[in-house]
């Protein structure tokens, strides 16, 4: 906790020096000197804070582990009955051959062109 905390201070803290710096230096009003503090922070935190957001990550990923392995896996029986589904399509339906299905496609844009050009006249 104490990583996740340390490194959101961090930000905080380049966040609100950037934002004095740029209401107080430039003629930027104060919220379009909020909303380019918040991108400049935003890239100097990506650059600067590379080790205490590297250990607030780690520690985020051991908490959920933690997490996952105290609630155990969790069995979804819809996808399980979808899955039955799918595969008994899949294997009730031949497949269809590649020229049988461009075959297909062509009769098709050849009806639709004249339906078409039957309904501009």
């Amino acid at each position: 906790m104490r990583d996740v905390l340390v490194y959101s201070l961090l930000r905080l803290a380049i966040l609100a020096g950037v934002w004095w710096l740029l209401y107080t230096l430039t003629s930027f009003g104060f919220y379009l000197s909020g909303i380019l503090a918040a991108l400049i922070a935003l890239l100097l935190s990506i650059l600067v804070l590379r080790r205490p957001r590297n250990q607030a990550a780690e520690r985020w990923q051991r908490a959920d582990e933690r997490r996952r392995a105290r609630k155990g896996e969790k069995h979804d029986e819809d996808a399980d009955e979808e899955d039955a589904l799918m595969d008994a399509e899949v294997g009730s339906t031949p497949a269809p051959d590649d020229e049988d299905t461009a075959g297909k496609a062509d009769e098709q844009t050849a009806s639709a062109t004249r339906r078409r050009g039957d309904a501009s006249r």
